[in-house]
């Protein structure tokens, strides 16, 4: 039997390459309902629907924004809301030139008989909703799986379970015409050195990748959204920008495969500046293999000053 991504492939291909094109990179405004809401307690702005759509279409409408941003990952509440003018956000992205995505976990639980550490949820009736999205006009989907890093965790069992759910998450997308984006993201909370964020950020992300290829994942039709390799938030000992570059890049060159088109960063609670800074030496590190797009999926490090300006 043939399997349903395959009918997709070239579509799911041409999108990935799309995100990934020079210059561009993704705006994550996927914040859940509470998690926006902590946003705007921070500015002094009521937590409700009106101030929510109103807030997405001023980033939405921004003058040029298509000049730098390729997609748009969408809340689910997002999708269905429209611009003043009547305009549905997913047309309004789309007639810019940029391709909406959509949140499709469903948050984390904690795995039982482990140091606190999560499972995202979010399996069942995976593709009815993913199909649902395609119709809506989005054209890729996003999964958050979160892994603690510092005494001894994150365990085997946690990897591993991020890496199955990571990669059935990603199948289901493509048999219904989205590009999964593959988010593995170890937590920067920890006094652990850059090393040790490098050597757990390695065996996740090869663990995740293994799991990608048994899943027959279209891996050209794919985006991976990892954490970049940094000291602990804790750390005395922070490193600078060519150092997060370089170790950054190291592990994934041994741990992702070529055939990837892109990898697009998450900021991880990073500053503007410093996840732009970080970004930027990544590209310009010479004499190291880089096979994919290397560009963003950030949130807070476009919003920030946006929301304090609003």
């Amino acid at each position: 039997m043939v399997s349903a991504k395959l009918n997709f492939k070239d579509e799911l291909i041409a999108t990935a390459k799309k995100i990934c094109a020079p210059g561009k990179g993704i705006l994550a405004a996927d914040e859940s309902t509470g998690t926006i809401g902590n946003r705007f307690s921070a500015i002094n702005v009521e937590n409700n629907e009106d101030n929510r759509r109103a807030y997405r279409e001023l980033l939405f409408t921004s003058p040029q924004i298509e000049e730098n941003i390729s997609g748009v990952i969408l809340y689910e509440e997002t999708v269905d809301q429209s611009a003043a003018d009547g305009r549905n956000f997913v047309e309004l992205l789309r007639s810019r030139g940029i391709e909406a995505g959509i949140k499709l976990d469903k948050g984390l639980v904690v795995i039982g008989g482990t140091d606190g550490e999560t499972a995202t949820q979010g399996l069942d009736g995976l593709g009815a909703r993913a199909a649902t999205f395609y119709a809506k006009g989005c054209r890729f989907a996003k999964w958050r799986a979160v892994l603690k890093i510092g005494n001894g965790l994150p365990s085997m069992l946690a990897i591993r379970e991020t890496a199955h759910t990571l990669a059935r998450y990603g199948s289901i997308c493509q048999d219904n015409g989205l590009v999964p984006i593959i988010e593995p993201e170890i937590l920067t909370d920890g006094t652990h050195d850059i090393n040790e964020c490098a050597r757990v950020s390695e065996l996740v992300f090869r663990t995740v990748m293994q799991a990608m290829l048994d899943q027959n994942l279209i891996i050209e039709g794919t985006l991976l959204k990892p954490n970049m390799v940094t000291p602990g938030a804790q750390c005395p000992n922070q490193s600078n920008t060519q150092e997060i570059a370089w170790y950054t890049v190291r592990t994934l060159s041994r741990s992702i495969v070529p055939a990837l088109p892109g990898v697009v960063f998450l900021s991880g609670g990073q500053s503007e500046e410093h996840a732009s800074l970080n970004l930027n030496a990544m590209n310009a590190l010479k004499d190291v293999a880089k096979p994919w797009k290397l560009t963003f999926s950030y949130g807070r490090a476009l919003q920030q000053s946006v929301l304090k300006a609003w």
